[in-house]
């Protein structure tokens, strides 16, 4: 059985049984109506709308309690066909991410003839080629696409601004409208009526209500609504994990480097004082971004795993197992015992957990006035294959290429990446020599990020380096090009995979990012130089060049006819490869392809 904690206001008397309208300290609970098979109720998110609360389990499969007092009410279940990736939940809507990567919602501003029924808002998207949807965010009345191309889209209500248009032009929309191209996340929150936008440049936009400054622009409350998207200046320096909105606040999550260069996460606040939510002790410090200092963050060993948000109170999940909380208390949605607010940071006194051992496997939930902590394992999805070249490039077993900084220290890099990610017409790799010799070991590591990532971190460095990069490749591309040139990079790749006395050369960092399998083979044993070989001898000839093809370039070969006895084997290997499906997921694709060519 799953570990979950619950406190604050109690409006699920099915779930929650025999308890008070108000727990002000966290409970255990168990499900009602359970199945037999308990793996089928493994949790991976909870999620607290205003009228209800969804479980959704990693089968794909989800629950909805609706939030009423009456006990005999049943536990409702969503009616959809395609398995469940992610669900979201605002005020007046409710929107599910299937796994093939299509949209459907319902909600008063969505399906305006019957808003208890859910659309496939996916598919209203114009573009045709625009469809595949990479995340999904949902506000107090609106909701956020992110798709595949990284175009973020809105839809709903549009009354406060919240979509990026003047409200008098564009006062709502039940089809999405394209908000900002080349976007990387998008934040909001199920109480909030303002959202911010970050760019693949960590630039921050935002828009909506900010009659409390709840967007962080650093000026008084002039302007209640944001017209359009207006670029969020003097955010502080460091990578943006995350923003979380409440209803007229935002807690911002960054890393950022220490005195010895040790990446260290710290939080951020601005928006309404009144409430205590944004734990800043000073008044004048709610107009912009401003760091929420406690002792409980202070610790060089301490790090900050996740926050959340509700209306106007906070939760913090810490690496040293702890739980922290701050803002408003009426309903004791802290966990702290009482119901009094709370204006700084607090740690919840926690019942013993199942599974202790690894704080990292739980998550936090806030709705608008109740909290959940409950067990999730993390499930890696590797969709963002520049974050996990930038944290494995410094990982010496997987570099073959040294370059020495100014002051002598040695970066160690992977000289088949960095050869597809430099422009090919010159020997950039020996510019790039040059460049780091000139730097500092700091300002070396933010060139090379830049590089993987193609992200903007240090504008001034970029400028030194732009002419040597191929700024306009993502990554997925550069990989699929090595993947085209694979016979000229023969020698640079470092393991072998056999089948029927064939042997494939692959890079271990692509098999890394691709695979459990070969993540747990090559990381286990971190000073292993050795070429290990895997007979895939039961994939027929066209399976293995799916599965070869895939691994480079997250998609399937134009040319190559999907059969069902492909398909069979594809999903056996599949498991057996413990293959990450990344947006989009294999085997669907597959399955598309087999059913449009029939």
């Amino acid at each position: 059985m799953n570990d979950c904690l619950f406190f604050g206001k109690n409006t699920r008397p099915i779930l929650i049984k025999n308890e008070p309208d108000k727990i002000t300290r966290p409970i255990q609970f168990k499900f009602e109506n359970e199945n037999e098979n308990e793996n089928e109720k493994q949790i991976k998110q909870i999620l607290i709308g205003i009228f209800s609360t969804i479980f959704l389990f990693k089968n794909g499969k989800a629950i909805e309690y609706l939030n009423k007092n009456d006990s005999n009410q049943n536990p409702e279940k969503i009616q959809i066909e395609e398995n469940i990736e992610k669900v979201t939940a605002g005020y007046w809507n409710e929107a599910i991410l299937t796994k093939e990567r299509n949209v459907f919602a319902k909600g008063k501003y969505i399906n305006t003839d019957n808003p208890n029924q859910f659309i496939n808002i996916s598919s209203l998207i114009e573009d045709t080629n625009d469809r595949i949807i990479q995340d999904i965010v949902s506000a107090w009345s609106s909701i956020y696409l992110l798709t595949s191309n990284q175009n973020a889209y809105g839809i709903g209500s549009n009354e406060k601004c919240q979509l990026g248009f003047d409200s008098e032009t564009l006062n709502e929309t039940q089809k999405p409208i394209l908000m900002m191209k080349n976007v990387s996340k998008i934040f909001s929150g199920n109480s909030s009526n303002h959202a911010f936008l970050l760019n693949s440049n960590q630039e921050l936009f935002g828009c909506g209500w900010n009659h409390y400054s709840q967007l962080g622009l650093g000026e008084s409350r002039k302007e209640e609504e944001i017209q359009k998207l207006t670029q969020i200046q003097n955010i502080p320096k460091g990578k943006i994990i995350d923003i979380k909105c409440g209803y007229a606040h935002s807690i911002m999550l960054i890393e950022q480097e220490d005195e010895n260069e040790n990446p260290k996460r710290k939080l951020y606040s601005c928006g309404f004082y009144r409430y205590n939510e944004i734990g800043q002790e000073y008044e004048e410090d709610s107009y912009k971004f401003t760091e929420i200092k406690s002792s409980l963050f202070e610790n060089e060993n301490i790090n900050i795993l996740e926050i959340s948000v509700g209306r106007d109170h906070n939760l913090i999940l810490t690496s040293n197992s702890k739980l922290i909380s701050f803002g408003n208390n009426w309903y004791g949605q802290l966990g702290t015992g009482d119901t009094k607010s709370q204006l700084s940071p607090i740690q919840i006194e926690l019942p013993k957990l199942r599974f202790n051992e690894n704080i990292s496997n739980y998550h936090i939930s806030c709705g608008v006035d109740s909290s959940f902590l409950y067990y999730s394992p993390f499930l890696s999805s590797f969709s963002n294959l520049e974050e996990d070249l930038i944290k494995l490039f410094r990982r010496k077993e997987f570099c073959n290429i040294s370059f020495k900084t100014k002051n002598g220290e040695i970066i160690e890099a992977h000289k088949l990446i960095l050869k597809y990610r430099l422009n090919q017409d010159q020997n950039q790799i020996e510019k790039l020599q040059e460049i780091i010799s000139n730097k500092s070991i700091k300002e070396s590591n933010q060139i090379f990020e830049m590089i993987y990532s193609n992200r903007i971190i240090n504008p001034k460095l970029y400028f030194e380096i732009k002419e040597i990069i191929n700024s306009n490749e993502k990554i997925e591309e550069t990989i699929k090009r090595i993947y085209l040139n694979e016979n000229e990079n023969e020698n640079e790749k470092d393991f072998i995979i056999e089948r029927k006395e064939k042997q494939y050369k692959f890079p271990k960092l692509i098999l890394i990012m691709r695979s459990e399998l070969y993540r747990g083979m090559f990381l286990s044993v971190t000073n292993d130089t050795s070429n290990k070989v895997t007979d895939y001898s039961e994939l027929s000839n066209k399976s293995f060049q799916i599965f070869e093809y895939w691994i480079y370039s997250n998609q399937i070969k134009d040319e190559i006819e999907i059969t069902q006895e492909i398909i069979d084997e594809i999903k056996i290997g599949i498991d057996y490869f413990q293959l990450n499906q990344t947006n989009p997921n294999l085997f669907d694709l597959l399955i598309n392809k087999f059913n449009n060519q029939n």
